[in-house]
């Protein structure tokens, strides 16, 4: 059997020594460097070739990539890096990964047309000032076969232990049974569809009702596909915490405690819950983690890849007993994991670790997104970004003498902006050219200091620094799917301020890619209706199957109840609290017990609590407060005993809205006082207008599908199991209109 591996991944692997530094960062963005080759391709003589495709064996290794170009005339073979900042602050270790790989590229292109030497050569691109750079060194083919030998015999002991591994795992999955006597009502049916959507490698859209069991019904399908489809990756991709702990409990599940089967999973968090120095630098100089980092790193992998469940703790003990990075220890083993659970982002971002590692060693993967009713406002938020000229004023105050000109010069295009500008607020249907180009000679000049001073700069500097780049990095997609706005300070500031906005609007472009870049994408949740809004929003492929998992309730377990004669509209708000404190407490009379109270805002909800509180002490409470940490969620939940009796006040949409599970007795009712509609503002009027340009009805896309999804996951945390009862009190006239009753579970009887 061979392995086969990609030339960067096999020079990362044999090549990487040192500190982990992340000084020389952060690089141009992918766009920005696919331009910069372009550049520096386009400059080169004719007959040049690009994007050359070499390959080679050494014993069972098959080795692979594509070099940047190779000019015949002058026979040189260039590998090109893009980079802004100064080049003289490149680590060594870096320069030293850069010339492994165009050795590498070296014997392949020697070996390939026969050639006795060939020259090689670094190329850099200043893609700020578009110079070119060139480092250059002359090789025989001799000397590069040594060398490709020699980094190959390092890998090939790691390979071969891939390769038994990977040998006992597929014959493991192929021997795979569910982990149950039986399937659920509802998830034979869902797992037998995403294994066909894998088998013909298509998207699928699946709306199956909470409590089936969602995540076993797709992760068990596609491991038992995993061999036939010849699988590299599972990414299963969540939106919150509580997603990832049930695909860590679907894994161990199936994994049974049985140690044959090999399989290798790893939890991927984000670098700020990762982080165990929070106030130092990423390098050397500064974390005791990142010193030395690549020199430790093989004995905490080799260590960590014994595991067959790499949890956030787990892998957190193993780093720190290496004393390396946990963070970058994560991203380093998600190359050697066969499922990675994770965020959205990890997939999804414009600068996404699993999507840029599948691309760059053609995985042949299959993505699962859980809860996906949230990508769509997730999506929109990876490609939007924000600028507030406060942050500008505060750094102008006492900047380093490099950058006191480029942030006075920012300020000035910056006033310029709300001078122009009449109203509060605007919107505007094209990017300030002037300004983007100022910001983007603001951001060179910050990472210079950033190379030259790094333990100099405060934070407040490298906040606006990663904020802005995030600005000019969106700026670069800006199309018909955006929103560019400025909203004015309230009146009464000293000092003219405004905050920039760049809103995506319609994610389908950005994420179509993503999806037609896997050999399968699973789309699930409870609630993904209308299919349409979805698929438009979201860039589904026109071939992508949708499937409606008949729901194993039964409208008798529901009681769903319509309080036509309330209105929890904005301007009816003060009249609605005391009717609804009487239907809450006369609800609770008749059936003592725990009931969720979902409200619009954290306003609304204590106004509500505390004249419940007023008339009816004897009913106990507790209230969601504003950014409650995970601990403090936990307690709130935690009062939700079995023999319980009481009321949480929640904000619909917020963090006990969906995600929560609390069978049987621990809840037995829900009222949900709005109708969840997002608010009426010049914003979402801005996006109103986009969507009802392109597609045609832009207030059920921004308002009534948003605010019903919200609703019916709501909902949705109150029958779990075939065993539960409830009810469910929709309190607002507008639940009785049919383009909303329309959206609700067809099991639900009102």
């Amino acid at each position: 059997m061979s392995y086969t591996v990609a030339v960067r991944a096999l020079c990362e692997f044999t090549a990487k020594v040192g500190d982990l530094d992340l000084r020389f960062t952060p690089s141009p963005t992918a766009q920005e460097g696919i331009a910069g080759h372009q550049r520096v391709t386009a400059r080169r003589a004719p007959g040049y070739r690009s994007e050359v495709p070499l390959s080679g064996v050494y014993r069972q290794l098959q080795v692979r990539g594509r070099a940047d170009g190779y000019d015949p005339q002058r026979n040189r073979l260039e590998e090109i890096k893009t980079y802004r900042g100064d080049l003289d602050a490149q680590p060594d270790n870096h320069r030293q990964l850069h010339w492994a790989q165009v050795q590498v590229y070296g014997w392949l292109l020697c070996q390939e047309l026969g050639l006795e030497q060939v020259n090689l050569a670094l190329v850099y691109l200043d893609v700020d000032s578009d110079r070119e750079t060139l480092f250059e060194r002359t090789c025989s083919a001799r000397e590069l076969q040594a060398w490709f030998n020699s980094h190959c015999e390092q890998f090939l002991h790691w390979a071969e232990q891939e390769l038994q591994r990977a040998a006992a795992r597929n014959a493991g999955l192929q021997a795979l049974n569910f982990p149950y006597e039986r399937f659920r009502s509802g998830q034979r049916e869902l797992a037998e569809t995403v294994y066909k959507a894998l088998s013909t490698g298509r998207c699928l859209l699946a709306q199956a009702t909470t409590g089936i069991g969602k995540t076993l019904a797709t992760l068990f399908p596609v491991l038992k596909g995993m061999v036939g489809q010849q699988l590299d990756k599972v990414f299963f991709l969540t939106a919150k915490t509580p997603g990832r702990a049930l695909a860590l409990d679907a894994v161990r599940q199936m994994l049974g405690g049985d140690p044959t089967l090999a399989l290798r999973t790893l939890e991927l968090v984000a670098r700020d819950k990762a982080c165990e120095h929070p106030d130092k630098a990423c390098h050397g100089e500064s974390c005791p983690l990142a010193k030395g980092f690549y020199d430790r790193l093989p004995a905490a992998r080799a260590e960590a890849v014994q595991v067959a469940v790499l949890d956030q703790p787990t892998l957190r003990q193993i780093a720190l007993a290496h004393q390396v990075c946990p963070y970058y220890l994560s991203q380093e083993l998600a190359r050697w994991a066969d499922v990675v659970i994770a965020d959205y982002n990890y997939y999804f971002d414009q600068s996404a670790l699993l999507f840029a590692l599948a691309q760059l060693n053609q995985w042949r993967v299959s993505v699962l997104v859980d809860e996906a009713h949230n990508l769509v406002e997730r999506a929109r938020q990876m490609y939007s970004a924000s600028l507030d000229q406060r942050s500008l004023q505060a750094l102008r105050k006492a900047p380093p003498a490099s950058l006191k000109s480029p942030l006075q010069r920012l300020n000035r295009e910056w006033n310029a902006l709300y001078k122009e500008q009449l109203a509060p607020y605007q919107a505007y249907a094209a990017l300030p050219e002037r300004f983007i180009q100022v910001l983007g000679r603001c951001i060179a000049a910050i990472g210079e200091e950033l190379n030259q001073r790094p333990l100099t700069l405060d934070s407040q500097l490298l906040d606006f620094y990663f904020k802005a780049l995030q600005f000019g990095r969106v700026a670069e997609l800006f199309d018909e799917g955006f929103v560019f706005d400025i909203a004015k300070r309230e009146a009464g500031s000293k000092r003219a301020q405004s905050t920039l906005n760049l809103r995506n609007a319609v994610p389908a472009p950005l994420l179509a890619p993503r999806l037609t870049a896997a050999r399968s994408v699973t789309l699930f949740s409870a609630t993904l209706s209308p299919r349409h809004y979805y698929s438009d929003l979201l860039g589904l492929p026109a071939t992508t199957a949708w499937i409606d998992v008949q729901s194993p309730f039964h409208a008798d377990q529901l009681q769903v109840r319509i309080i036509r004669e309330v209105s929890t509209r904005y301007q009816h708000r003060q009249a609605s609290l005391s009717p609804i404190v009487e239907l809450i407490a006369e609800q609770f009379a008749r059936q003592p017990g725990n009931y969720l109270a979902f409200f619009s805002s954290f306003d609304y909800l204590q106004q509500v609590a505390s004249l419940l509180g007023e008339r009816h002490g004897g009913i106990r409470q507790w209230q969601q407060s504003r950014q409650m940490d995970e601990a403090e969620r936990r307690a709130f939940l935690a009062r939700f005993t079995p023999d319980g009796r009481g009321v949480g006040f929640a904000v619909l949409g917020g963090a006990f809205g969906e995600g929560v599970d609390l069978p049987g007795s621990r809840l037995i009712g829900a009222f949900i006082a709005t109708l969840g509609l997002p608010q009426l503002n010049p914003v979402n009027e801005q996006l109103k207008q986009r969507m009802g340009k392109r597609f045609g009805n832009g207030y059920d896309y921004t308002y009534l599908y948003p605010g019903v999804q919200k609703v019916v996951q709501a909902a949705g945390r109150v029958i779990r199991g075939q065993g539960d009862r409830g009810m469910v009190m929709l309190i607002d006239d507008r639940f009785s209109e049919p383009q909303v009753q329309q959206l609700f579970p067809s099991w639900w009887r009102i």
